[in-house]
């Protein structure tokens, strides 16, 4: 190099220069929207539940508005799935009230069955480990029963704030279910003509893409839950029908929430039924993960969600260190959605330039 001469940028390093401050402005664009959902995180979950309301009930509302005026079909569309879920709910209480008796007796005695397994070869426990476990614990209630009171006193503002974003959602749910075609119809008229285009198509791809994930986990997990029922009931478990319930919520974290659901099924099995059926029960997570995984899902699911498992699996584990349960739920169809408007507009792009 010549005195006096400037130096000399290779291609790659202008190339990589340029991709570099490109993306360092995608991750501090990203960064901020999630730091401002993470403030109003409580309004960002009612609108993703009002969506989900929407997706499941929208089409039975359409079908009620062709004999009643809209906003009637609306109204009797959301009271009726409120009746229902009370009902399920209600159902739930009597068999829990029902068994109450019975499963305190067997789950002394399933405790006591427990220690004298523990006991005896190969895990050989001194008995008297366990007995001082359980004076342990009894001391460490009684010593911190003025924080445990505390904490179940604080737990009174989450439940607060629990039924306020559920308000908050279904009053979401009412206009979308009425009115949100054309609220999205408004949104794309707030925007450039240039982009109305590519914002129409992205967002027909991830409403449509966002309804097949709703109706397939919702079928899934249903059809989950009447597996483990019917199993759970034929084996003797008590509580059949909360673990059931149990399971089904489960479900909507793909991967990871039928097993732990199963696995409380199958200490309530240990303790109640003793370690045969808790094997059998542990049989059962494994055929239900086989049902799930090879049957169900792509039965159900491929046809509105492409992705691979390993891809879930970490948008379920890095959605549930970003945001706990409600991340790991919403992890999966938002990164579904997201790739459903990128394919969508990339074939868009290829058609226009063909």
């Amino acid at each position: 190099m010549q005195p006096g001469t400037p130096p000399t940028v290779t291609p790659f390093l202008r190339t990589a220069a340029a991709y570099a401050w490109r993306v360092l402005v995608v991750g501090l664009l990203v960064y901020s929207l999630f730091a401002v959902l993470g403030r109003f995180h409580e309004i960002g979950v009612a609108v993703f539940l009002g969506l989900v309301i929407t997706a499941l009930l929208r089409p039975v509302a359409d079908v009620v508005a062709r004999g009643l005026p809209r906003p009637f079909a609306v109204a009797l569309t959301l009271l009726g799935s409120i009746a229902l879920v009370l009902g399920v709910l209600a159902l739930v209480g009597e068999a829990v009230a029902g068994e109450r008796t019975t499963l305190v007796r067997e789950f002394r005695v399933g405790v006591g069955r427990i220690e004298d397994w523990l006991e005896r070869p190969p895990f050989r426990l001194d008995p008297g480990a366990l007995t001082d476990l359980q004076a342990r614990i009894g001391d460490f209630l009684s010593s911190h029963r003025s924080v445990l009171v505390s904490t179940a006193l604080s737990g009174a503002g989450h439940v607060v704030a629990v039924l306020t974003t559920l308000a908050l959602a279904l009053f979401c749910a009412v206009f979308f279910v009425h009115s949100g075609d054309r609220q999205w119809r408004w949104f794309q008229e707030q925007l450039p003509r240039s982009v109305r285009g590519r914002v129409g198509i992205g967002g027909s791809a991830a409403w449509r893409t966002f309804t097949g994930y709703t109706h397939g986990i919702v079928l899934v997990a249903a059809v989950n839950a009447v597996l483990v029922g019917v199993a759970l009931w034929l084996l003797g478990v008590p509580l059949a029908v909360p673990l059931a319930l149990l399971e089904f919520l489960a479900a909507f974290v793909p991967l990871i929430g039928s097993p732990i659901a199963l696995a409380v099924a199958a200490v309530v099995a240990l303790a109640s039924q003793g370690p045969l059926v808790a094997a059998l029960v542990v049989a059962l997570i494994v055929v239900i993960g086989q049902i799930e995984g090879h049957l169900l899902h792509p039965l159900v699911m491929s046809w509105a969600v492409r992705l691979h498992p390993l891809v879930v699996a970490i948008s379920v584990v890095a959605g549930s260190i970003a945001a706990g349960i409600v991340g790991a739920v919403v992890a999966v169809p938002l990164v579904s959605v997201v790739w459903s408007v990128h394919t969508a507009l990339r074939e868009a792009r290829t058609s226009a330039n063909a």
